[in-house]
């Protein structure tokens, strides 16, 4: 059943507006009005703590690259098939985010690799 309300709210927030589009594996659409989760009631995000988010996961990904530029192969290599892992499998539905966050995740290891290529590496120990 559609509530008319949540309709509205859905619109004027972004990230329910994202998470309105996530399906279970099932191909249900997950529902995004829990009151309370773990006994904490949820609140909606503002719009200044969706930025502050935002600069924090961009912040934690130039270090993650950073850091992957002194990884060793078979980490950077491991990584790849973590992605590969999470990418859909036959006879399960696709997740458009987690398609999304497996190919952000070869992105973060190839931006790596072009710093190692261009000579942009750390002190390694001896």
């Amino acid at each position: 059943m559609v509530d008319n309300n949540s309709d509205a709210l859905t619109k004027n927030n972004p990230l329910a507006q994202a998470l309105a589009g996530w399906e279970n594996k099932d191909g249900d659409t997950l529902h995004t009005d829990l009151p309370c989760v773990d006994g904490v009631e949820q609140t909606e995000m503002t719009n200044v703590e969706l930025v502050a988010l935002r600069v924090r996961v961009i912040a934690l990904e130039n270090v993650l690259t950073s850091l992957l530029v002194n990884a060793a192969d078979h980490q950077l290599n491991l990584i790849r098939e973590m992605a590969d892992y999470i990418s859909p499998r036959p006879g399960y539905t696709p997740h458009p985010l987690t398609i999304h966050a497996a190919k952000h995740m070869i992105d973060l290891v190839d931006r790596s690799t072009r710093f190692r290529s261009h000579g942009v590496r750390g002190t390694e120990e001896a």
